[in-house]
């Protein structure tokens, strides 16, 4: 692959990895300038420049084995860290993202269709079926009855467009202070409460979570927080789902020790 991407690129660059899971990420080098490559990414990419919410997309060239290659911006920065999280630069593009119509129109215009949560939770629950998680574990069993219950307060939600992977280490802080929100390789249109709920669990502390929510630009009610609940869990049963397939006994047995800090935190929240 790097062949192919030196010969796309001409003479003089310096092709490498960039690392990453998916190795499909590289960097190139030429007179001190550097570029960003990634194959065969989603045209999406070309709308999140355009917003400002990724690094400006320079060039999108197919090359000569048919794939499709895209060269970004490369900027001097770093990843934000735990603590930085809380800041109010990052809620504030995350109200961008989710309020953004062009990210909304260009995500529907590809063919990606909103995710219910129905869909979700049968989905999930045929998965938890088909690898015995269902009823091996008795955490696994209330997860399911508490997704069931708060289904409803999830029906008929105003849609966005989400990230659903809110790590800080996909948030960059450039030497501008600007900060951008990368790899969009699972971006969705869903309930924006999977991003926001994805970002207090792991981020702000509890009793700081309705602030956060009235500065994002929310005056959170007891079913908002029903539906982030509800998000929370579900990703966490996938995540089970993910390294259970992966035999990863470990990460595994992390997953399950959330599930329940999860759901008693559902619990204590409902007959609160």
């Amino acid at each position: 692959m790097i062949n192919w991407l030196e010969h796309a690129l001409g003479t003089g660059w310096l092709v490498r990895p960039a690392g990453g899971l998916t190795g499909e990420a590289f960097i190139a080098e030429k007179n001190g300038k550097r570029l960003f490559l990634k194959r065969n990414t989603s045209p999406f990419l070309a709308v999140l420049s355009a917003e400002g919410i990724v690094p400006k997309l320079i060039w999108t060239k197919r090359i000569e084995n048919g794939d499709v290659i895209t060269a970004q911006e490369w900027l001097e920065g770093r990843s934000l860290n735990e603590e930085e999280m809380k800041q109010q630069s990052v809620a504030d593009l995350l109200y961008k993202i989710h309020h953004s119509s062009e990210l909304m129109h260009m995500l529907l215009k590809m063919g990606k269709k909103p995710v219910t949560s129905d869909e979700s939770f049968s989905q999930l629950c045929l998965q938890l079926e088909n690898n015995g998680l269902m009823h091996e574990r008795e955490e696994v069993l209330e997860a399911i009855g508490l997704l069931e219950m708060m289904l409803p307060y999830t029906r008929n939600q105003r849609l966005a467009v989400c990230h659903c992977d809110m790590n800080h280490n996909n948030l960059i802080l450039t030497k501008e202070n600007i900060i951008y929100l990368i790899d969009w390789d699972n971006g969705t249109i869903a309930d924006p409460a999977t991003d926001i709920g994805m970002l207090l669990k792991w981020y702000i502390p509890k009793e700081d979570w309705k602030e956060w929510l009235i500065n994002y630009g929310i005056e959170p009610d007891r079913q908002w927080f029903i539906r982030m609940y509800w998000y929370l869990l579900q990703d966490n049963l996938q995540f089970l789902c993910w390294h259970f397939d992966r035999n990863e006994k470990g990460k595994v047995q992390q997953r399950l020790k959330e599930l329940q800090e999860i759901n008693q935190s559902i619990k204590d929240f409902i007959v609160s």
